[in-house]
C-alpha cells in the first residue's frame, strides 16, 4: 500500500525574492548555459545591467559607458544621474522597485518590471553597486543576494552608477565569456544609440549612422544588389537591401532591446514591405519573392512594451502607446510614405530591386516541381525516418522550460549514433545519423537540397525549409570523430549550412561537439582529457599505475561514458560567423580550388602534438577560427 501524501499548511512555502530567483532562474533569464551560446544566461545578466545604462542615455543623461570583463568579473560604469542614494539597496534587492514605473522619469525604456538588476544580484557570487550623486556615494556589496556591506562615503567622481559582479559558477557551470558575443551585444547598443560611446576592455564602440552602420557591418557591401535603403522617423528606423544569399536575415529591436525572436513589429514590417512594394510596382508579386535574400534591420520605440518573456526576445505589443496607433498600422503608414517616396526618387535602385524580385520569382518557379516531389518523398520517409531519433520537446514549444536545451546531434555512422542515442536525454536531445560523407554542395544551387535525399531529410527534421520560425531544435550539433574523415564531414556540413541556411549560423544555432581524446584513470579516479596537454596534467595528478585510453572515434566511447559529455558538462564550440565575413569568400577559400594562399594558411596553422605514449603525432588543422 502506497504511503499517503499529506497536503496541509506545512506544504505551503513562501520564498523571498532571492530564493525564488535562484530556485527558478529560467523564469527570469531564460536558459542558463555556460556561455557557448549568445543567449546563455551570463549574457542576459550582462544585458540587464547595460539596459539600465542605456535607459539613462536615452533620457539624455550620460554619453559614455565603461565596461570591463576580466577573469569572469564584469564591471559596468555609466555617467547618468546615478541611483538615488537612499534607494540604492532597494533598487538591486527588492522586486518591483525601480524608477521606470514613473513614466515621467523613463519614457520608452527597456526595463519596466524592476527585476533585471535583482536577478543579476541573486545569481552572482559577488555583486557590488555604487551610486555617485553630487559629491556623495552609496556603496553596497552582496553575495548571492545577501547584503554583506553598505557604506555612505564622500566622493569626487562624476555622477552615475557602477555595477560589478561575478556570476555564480554553481548556477552557470563551467561558464566563460566569448568575446565575439559580448562585442556583438555592445555593437548593437552603439548602432541603436547614435552618439553613445561604449568603451569595452580599452576598445571604443561608436556609431554615427545607426542601422545603416549595423547593416554595413553585418553584410558584405560588394555582394549587395543595390545601396542600403535607410529610413528614419520619430519612433522608427529601417535599413535594408538584397544580396544573393538564401533565406531572409532580420535584425529587430524594440526600445534598444535586440528581439532575436522577432514579434509583432517584425511581422508588421514583413507585411508592410510586401504591400508597399506591390503597390509601387502595381503587381501582385509572391511575398516570398519580395523578401527572398533580404538583409534588413528595424528598430521601433514603444511606450510600455509588452514582451512574451522576461528575457524580452519577442515583442507581444500590438499598440505603439496606450492611446496611439497599432504597431502594424504605424509601420505600414511609415513605409507606405517613406519607402514609396524613396523608390520614386531613386529610379536605378527601384529597377535593381525589381530585377532581384523577378530573379527570385524565376528561381522559385524553376524549383517548384523538384520541391514538390522531394517534399512528398520526405513526408513518406518521416513516417518511419530511420535517420532521426527524435525527442519529446522541441524549440517551438514556447511554454516548456527545456525548449532552450533542445538539441539535434548530427553524427556519422551507426556506432556513434548508437552511443549518443542510448545516452541522450530523450526529452530534449535528438539524433540524426549520416550514412557517410555528405555531398559537397559548394557551388551548387538550392535545388540540390531537394534532390539529395539526406539533405532533404535533414532540412525537414529541422523544419527550416522556408524560414527559422519553425526551427525544431535550438542547438544543432555536429558530432564527428576527431580524425581526418571526421574533419572532412564537419567541413561538408558547415558548407551545407553556410551556403543554404546562413541565418541558422548567424543566429548562433550551430555548434561542434567537443569530445575527449583520452581517458586517464587509476583505481580511484577517472579523468577525461581533450588535448595532449590535459592528458599530461592528468598523468601527473594521478601519479601511480595510470591507465591511458586513446579514443579514436565516437563509437569507441560507451553509452555510459557518453552521457557524461552531453549532459550539463557538455563542451560545445559555437560556429561563429563574424559579422563582417563574406560567406561566398569563406566557402571559396575553404571549399574551392586549392590555392597557394590556402596551402600557406594550412602550413602556418598546423599544430603537431606529440603523443608520448604511442610515439605518434596527433595532427590538428585549425579551420573556421
Amino acid at each position: 500500500m502506497s504511503k499517503e501524501i499529506i497536503y496541509d499548511e506545512e506544504s505551503i512555502k513562501s520564498l523571498d525574492w532571492r530564493e525564488h530567483i535562484r530556485l527558478r532562474p529560467g523564469m527570469y533569464i531564460g536558459k542558463l548555459g555556460n556561455g557557448s551560446a549568445s543567449d546563455d544566461g551570463i549574457y542576459v545578466l550582462f544585458k540587464e545591467i547595460i539596459d539600465n545604462c542605456i535607459d539613462e542615455h536615452v533620457m539624455g543623461f550620460g554619453k559614455v559607458i565603461d565596461i570591463k570583463i576580466d577573469d569572469n568579473k564584469v564591471s559596468i560604469r555609466d555617467y547618468g544621474r546615478g541611483i538615488p542614494l537612499g534607494k540604492v539597496i532597494e533598487c538591486v534587492s527588492k522586486i518591483n522597485t525601480g524608477g521606470k514605473y514613473d513614466s515621467k522619469a523613463f519614457q520608452k525604456s527597456v526595463g519596466l518590471n524592476g527585476v533585471g538588476s535583482k536577478a543579476v544580484n541573486a545569481l552572482s557570487n559577488y555583486f557590488k553597486v555604487q551610486s555617485f550623486r553630487d559629491g556623495k556615494s552609496k556603496l553596497a556589496i552582496f553575495e548571492k543576494g545577501d547584503l554583506l556591506k553598505e557604506e555612505d562615503i564622500e566622493s569626487s567622481e562624476s555622477n552615475g552608477t557602477l555595477i560589478e559582479y561575478i556570476a555564480d559558477d554553481s548556477v552557470f557551470k563551467h561558464f566563460r565569456y566569448i568575446n565575439e558575443f559580448v562585442e556583438n551585444q555592445i555593437w548593437n547598443y552603439a548602432f541603436l544609440n547614435s552618439g553613445l560611446i561604449i568603451n569595452f576592455n580599452n576598445n571604443k564602440f561608436f556609431s554615427k549612422n545607426g542601422l545603416l552602420d549595423l547593416l554595413k557591418r553585418n553584410c558584405n557591401e560588394e555582394e549587395l544588389r543595390y545601396p542600403i535603403i535607410h529610413l528614419k522617423g520619430e519612433d522608427i528606423e529601417v535599413a535594408f537591401s538584397h544580396d544573393n544569399h538564401y533565406g531572409e536575415i532580420y535584425h529587430t529591436f524594440v526600445n534598444g532591446q535586440n528581439t532575436t525572436q522577432g514579434g509583432t513589429h517584425l511581422q508588421a514590417f514583413k507585411e508592410a514591405l510586401v504591400k508597399t512594394v506591390r503597390d509601387f510596382y502595381k503587381k501582385d508579386f509572391d511575398s516570398s519573392d519580395i523578401r527572398s535574400s533580404i538583409n534588413a534591420a528595424i528598430s521601433i520605440r514603444v511606450q510600455e512594451p509588452v514582451f512574451e518573456s522576461q528575457t524580452k526576445t519577442k515583442l507581444g505589443s500590438t499598440e505603439m502607446s496606450p492611446n496611439g496607433a497599432t504597431v502594424k498600422g504605424y509601420i505600414y503608414d511609415f513605409l507606405r510614405k517613406h519607402l514609396d517616396d524613396f523608390l520614386h526618387k531613386n529610379n536605378s535602385i527601384a529597377d535593381t530591386l525589381l530585377k532581384r524580385i523577378l530573379q527570385s520569382e524565376k528561381e522559385r518557379k524553376e524549383m517548384a516541381g523538384v520541391r514538390k516531389l522531394a517534399n512528398e518523398r520526405a513526408k513518406k520517409a518521416n513516417i518511419h525516418n530511420k535517420k532521426l531519433r527524435d525527442c519529446r520537446v522541441h524549440f517551438t514549444h514556447t511554454n516548456n522550460e527545456n525548449r532552450y536545451n533542445t538539441t539535434l546531434f548530427i553524427t556519422e555512422g551507426d556506432s556513434a549514433s548508437g552511443s549518443i542515442t542510448k545516452s541522450r536525454n530523450v526529452d530534449y536531445q535528438a539524433v540524426f545519423s549520416l550514412r557517410g560523407k555528405p555531398l559537397n554542395c559548394y557551388g551548387l544551387t538550392k535545388k540540390v537540397v531537394y534532390e539529395n535525399e539526406e539533405f532533404n531529410l535533414l532540412q525537414h527534421a529541422l523544419d527550416i525549409e522556408d524560414s527559422l520560425e519553425n526551427l525544431r531544435y535550438n542547438n544543432i550539433v555536429i558530432a564527428t570523430d576527431a580524425d581526418v574523415d571526421g574533419m572532412h564531414i564537419r567541413l561538408l556540413l558547415l558548407t551545407f549550412f553556410l551556403q543554404f541556411f546562413p541565418d541558422l549560423v548567424r543566429n548562433g544555432h550551430l555548434y561542434i561537439l567537443d569530445t575527449p581524446l583520452f581517458r586517464v584513470r587509476n583505481k580511484q579516479k577517472t579523468i577525461y582529457c581533450y588535448s595532449e596537454s590535459e592528458k599530461q596534467s592528468a598523468i601527473k595528478k594521478l601519479k601511480d599505475k595510470v591507465e591511458i585510453t586513446r579514443f579514436k572515434g565516437l563509437g569507441e566511447i560507451s553509452p555510459d561514458e557518453f552521457a557524461l559529455f552531453i549532459d550539463e558538462n557538455i563542451r560545445l564550440e559555437p560556429v561563429i560567423l563574424g559579422q563582417e565575413m563574406s560567406i561566398d569568400k569563406i566557402l571559396e577559400y575553404y571549399m574551392g580550388k586549392n590555392t597557394p594562399e590556402r596551402q600557406d594558411f594550412i602550413i602556418n596553422n598546423l599544430i603537431v602534438e606529440i603523443d608520448t605514449e604511442n610515439e605518434t603525432n596527433i595532427v590538428k588543422e585549425e579551420i573556421f577560427q
